[in-house]
Formats: C-alpha cells, sequence, structure tokens
C-alpha cells in the first residue's frame, strides 16, 4: 500500500506542473486536470485507509484524511470567495480543492506563507525589465503577453507553493 501512496504522490507532482504549464500558456486550468488530482488524491486515501492499524485515527485525525478534506474544502470556499471578488480565475479557485487535501490541515500554514513570499517575488521579478538578448524566446514573449494584460496566472505561483509545501518534510529530514 505504501507504494501506491508513492505513485500517487509522485503521479501528483506531475499533474500540479501541468496544471502551471497549462495556467502560465493559456490562463485556464481544465477541470479534467482537477478531477485526477482529487482521484488521486482518493486513491491514497485508499492506501492510508488499508495499511492504517487505526483506521479510526487514518480517518479523523487532524493528520489523517478527515484533516485533509478539511483543509480541501476550506482552501476551496477561499478561492471561491477569491473568484466571486474577482480576485482569481475559476481555474485558480478550483485548484485550492486539491491543493488542500494533498498538503492537510497542517500543511496549512507553510503553504500559505510560502503563497505570499512567492507572490510578492512573482511580482517584483515581472517589473525587471527583460534582456534584450533573450527577449526573442517564447518564454519570455509569453512573459511580456501577461505584463501588458496584467493578469497573473496564480496556478503558477499556487502550484510551485505547493510542491515546496510538500517537500518540506523530506528538507527537515534531510537537515537532521
Amino acid at each position: 500500500m505504501l507504494q501506491l501512496a508513492n505513485l500517487t504522490n509522485s503521479l501528483s507532482v506531475l499533474l500540479f506542473l501541468y496544471a502551471a504549464w497549462t495556467d502560465f500558456r493559456t490562463w485556464k486550468i481544465p477541470n479534467r486536470l482537477v478531477l485526477a488530482l482529487v482521484t488521486l488524491y482518493a486513491l491514497r486515501a485508499v492506501a492510508e485507509l488499508l495499511g492504517s492499524e487505526d483506521v479510526g485515527a487514518a480517518l479523523f485525525a487532524s493528520s489523517g484524511i478527515g484533516g485533509d478534506v478539511a483543509a480541501g474544502l476550506l482552501m476551496f470556499m477561499l478561492g471561491v470567495m477569491l473568484w466571486a471578488f474577482r480576485l482569481f480565475g475559476a481555474g485558480d479557485a478550483k485548484l485550492f480543492l486539491p491543493i488542500g487535501l494533498f498538503v492537510g490541515w497542517h500543511g496549512m500554514l507553510p503553504f500559505s506563507f510560502l503563497l505570499l513570499v512567492l507572490g510578492i517575488v512573482t511580482l517584483l521579478a515581472l517589473r525587471l525589465p527583460v534582456p534584450l538578448r533573450v527577449a526573442h524566446l517564447a518564454f519570455f514573449m509569453r512573459i511580456e503577453e501577461i505584463r501588458a494584460s496584467r493578469k497573473i496566472p496564480y496556478g503558477v505561483i499556487m502550484v510551485f507553493a505547493v510542491l515546496l509545501t510538500l517537500a518540506l518534510p523530506m528538507i527537515r529530514q534531510q537537515l537532521r
């Protein structure tokens, strides 16, 4: 069962990166991508339940599936409110659900902090001029489009914040 959990985590990283890429390129995050991430979380939750000795703790503890679902729903409601006030796009709001599921209740604070820091860094980076030597490259041309439209693909920032949040336990373990 641990292998299934590791596989779903690896696939979720790839899907999160694809979400960032599509948001960067098109300002859209497809519904099927969000549904695939939620499905991967459900598979991971089943693997955790099957491998758990205490099903009650795995379901209802704040560090278990219950905490993950609570975090996902809370973040989704936050995303819907931000969308209602036209601060986020619908794709960004939808992406909050799987992000909450994967970071869980205890990962919400580090995720929020990283989201804030990465958002500020992104806004500052968008103010920097693009060097003329690389201005013709597709990536930097897209940056210029984003700058001109004043529409930020927040999904990119959210994905990098969630990936860093998911990597924090591994980083802590390596530092010990």
